[in-house]
């Protein structure tokens, strides 16, 4: 990992029903797919970003926690 420098904030996505994806998209010209993890519900996935890694894409319902806030994906009528 010495070549992916670590950023110190965190996301932390909480899956409030199972079957949550959590995908992490790439840096640089074209945005890619490179990571995905599936959470059940009440399973917890502590995340920082990198060199390598710019964005991450929530599927489902899930509670999401940054330095910038608290936010719920997946919650029709919220």
């Amino acid at each position: 990992m010495a070549d992916a420098p670590i950023f110190e904030d965190y996301v932390i996505v909480k899956a409030l029903e199972d079957g949550v994806s959590i995908i992490g998209l790439t840096r640089g010209e074209a945005t890619k797919f490179h990571h995905s993890e599936k959470l059940d519900r009440g399973e917890v996935m502590i995340a920082q970003f990198t060199q390598h890694t710019s964005a991450i894409k929530v599927r489902g319902a899930a509670e999401i926690l940054t330095s910038h806030g608290r936010v719920r994906s997946g919650m029709d009528g919220e």
